[in-house]
This record gives C-alpha cells, structure tokens and sequence, in this order.
C-alpha cells in the first residue's frame, strides 16, 4: 500500500481564507484513500514538530503539495516550514547536506538527496492561464508555469524526488471556475495516481 504525504501550504489572509485550497486539499484526500493508499497531512500554518515531520518524509512514497501562488512563491508560512524541515533534514536525514565531499569539493552540489519518492505540486493562482507561455505577456515574458516554480522543483530535487505533473487553478481571485477546477484536478489526479 504506497503512502502519501499532503501538505496545505494555504496561509489565512483577510481576503483569502484558504477555502479552494482547503477543498483541493480535501478532495486530494478522499481520492488518495479511495485509491488505497495510506494518508498524513500537515497544514503549515499550524504548529508543528520538526523530528515528526521529517519522519512524515521519509514515511512517504509520494508527497502531494496544495498551496496558493503567492507573489510568485509560496506563502512564508509554508516558506518556513521548509526552512525549518527540510534545514534539519538536511544534516542527513533527507539529504547529506549539499551532495559536494571533500575529494570533490566543487561537483554535484544539490545531489545529496536521500529520498526516493515523488511529488506533485498543485498552485492557486490569481493569474490567468493565459499569462503563461506567452511571450506577448509582458510580465511572464513566456515562462511556463514550472518555470515559475522552479525553486520549488528545485527544493524537491535537492531531496532526491522526482516530479510528476504540476498542476493549477487558473486566475481564482478576479474569475473563478470553481467547479471546472474540481474536474480538471480530479482528472489529473485520475491521470498521474489512478
């Protein structure tokens, strides 16, 4: 039985109380355990103990990330969270620090992930699809959504995972499509884990 680990990185604001999020986060939920896969979650606002959450890593075969794009990153609660996690991980738990030795000291930095697994990333966005892969939007100059991520792809890699697709919620805040979303998320949770 694979076992899965989510984590909400939705972080509570006035205008944003994290109700997408959390239903995406919930729907993930249900379909990993009807798939029959065993279950942890953190949401990283919320306290938490840094020895259990690396345990919560190293437990899992895949770990889903649900969180809203937040000035082009995560929130800075879930931004701490991996400080604090994955910086202790770090000391050989989830990587030997940064993959360089001292009879190589200046080759494969960012290679000393331990962790087999994979991930998938899911975002929120306030930003239309339309603004990404598009070198007539001006702001984005035509990166790709993973492009936009690659911190976060990159913090995977220093791990050791390995990256399924990327999904996201297009322009949530000015132009919902709530229940278009539910399908597509369904369908690519279907695709990539059914």
């Amino acid at each position: 039985m694979p076992n899965v680990f989510i984590l909400n990185g939705h972080q509570k604001y006035p205008f944003s109380e994290g109700a997408l999020n959390n239903a995406l986060t919930e729907r993930a939920e249900s379909f990993f355990k009807r798939q029959g896969f065993e279950v942890r979650k953190t949401i990283t606002e919320n306290p938490y103990d840094v020895p259990r959450e690396i345990e919560k890593f190293k437990w899992a075969d895949y770990v889903f990330v649900q969180t809203p794009l937040n000035w082009m990153g995560v929130p800075w609660s879930f931004k701490r969270y991996i400080d604090d996690v994955w910086t202790l991980g770090m000391m050989g738990e989830l990587s030997d620090h940064d993959g360089r030795s001292s009879a190589e000291p200046k080759k494969n930095y960012g290679l000393g992930g331990k962790m087999n697994g994979h991930y998938m990333l899911s975002f929120t966005a306030n930003a239309p699809k339309e603004a990404f892969n598009n070198p007539e939007e001006k702001f984005l100059d035509g990166l790709s959504e993973d492009d936009l991520l690659l911190p976060m792809h990159l913090n995977f890699k220093w791990n050791g995972y390995k990256p399924l697709p990327t999904f996201m919620a297009y322009d949530v805040m000015k132009n919902p499509d709530v229940e278009n979303d539910f399908l597509r998320f369904d369908e690519h949770l279907s695709t990539h884990f059914g």
